[in-house]
């Protein structure tokens, strides 16, 4: 994990990863909430059985991961930053599900559960801060916990098919690609449409995948305003700082009336990739 190039791009919790503290993950969630229940739901997850949620950061999937399994499942949650955990313990403290769900500190390179353990393992906007090799490593925790048979679902980022208008459509891919000629988190956004192969290259059989397209029109709802304004003066800011070419200044004050995502026209749609395979 980078974390000294992570901590470039801001939004970091205690892990110094990029993009994980609640104030921006929380709006990107509620933001793309539609989007992501959708992928989740077409895990394909029944009633009773025990789901592990591998990077569960403050918890916003667990809720609907408690509904999907009911009172007679149970979820296990992890998370690599401490207070992470406690948010998402907090989170389903009153859940009504009633769910059996153990939430803990740990890391997904070295799972603390036995082999065979998980009917189905949910691992979301996770995999993006890990090098290929952390997720070659990754993958090959998530099937040993699974039991034969049971399901990895991998669901997250593809930068490629990030776009803002107003503004030259290529901006942010073009902040990605030029980003991405070192190794780096830029690199790993791009990474999503890879993801079948990865699976099965970990063991997992029959995989399955699907791009998802979430757009964004004017006017956007308060939290998509709030998540993708801060993000694109975020890259805005770094794209200037290190030279690359492109009309940034709009996009600089989130709040400034005349910012791209603001106007009549304005628009942003973004990528993510599930992959789903079987142990």
């Amino acid at each position: 994990m980078l974390t000294k190039h992570h901590a470039s791009w801001g939004y970091t919790t205690s892990t110094g990863l990029a993009f994980t503290h609640e104030d921006i993950v929380d709006p990107h969630f509620e933001a793309c909430a539609a989007y992501y229940q959708d992928a989740l739901d077409d895990v394909g997850i029944r009633p009773g059985w025990h789901v592990l949620d591998a990077g569960c950061g403050s918890g916003a999937f667990l809720p609907r991961l408690a509904e999907l399994v009911g009172p007679q499942g149970k979820i296990s949650a992890l998370d690599l930053a401490e207070e992470n955990t406690a948010r998402a313990t907090e989170r389903m403290r009153d859940h009504p599900a009633r769910a059996q769900c153990e939430i803990r500190q740990g890391n997904i390179l070295e799972l603390p559960y036995p082999d065979n353990t998980f009917d189905t393992v949910w691992c979301a906007n996770t995999t993006q801060y890990l090098d290929d090799g952390e997720l070659a490593q990754t993958l090959t925790e998530l099937r040993r916990v699974t039991k034969p048979g049971g399901l990895v679902a991998v669901k997250d980022v593809d930068g490629t098919l990030s776009t803002v208008r107003p503004a030259d459509p290529f901006l942010i891919t073009d902040f990605f690609r030029i980003s991405a000629q070192s190794n780096g988190y830029a690199r790993q956004l791009l990474r999503g449409r890879d993801l079948y192969r990865r699976l099965r290259a970990a063991g997992l059989s029959s995989v399955r995948q699907r791009t998802i397209l979430m757009e964004y029109h004017a006017p956007l709802t308060p939290a998509a305003l709030r998540f993708y304004a801060n993000a694109c003066a975020r890259f805005a800011r770094q794209a200037m700082s290190q030279g690359i070419p492109g009309d940034w200044e709009p996009f600089l004050n989130p709040d400034h009336p005349a910012h791209p995502l603001r106007d009549p026209d304005g628009y942003i749609s973004e990528g993510n990739v599930i992959a789903i395979g079987t142990a």
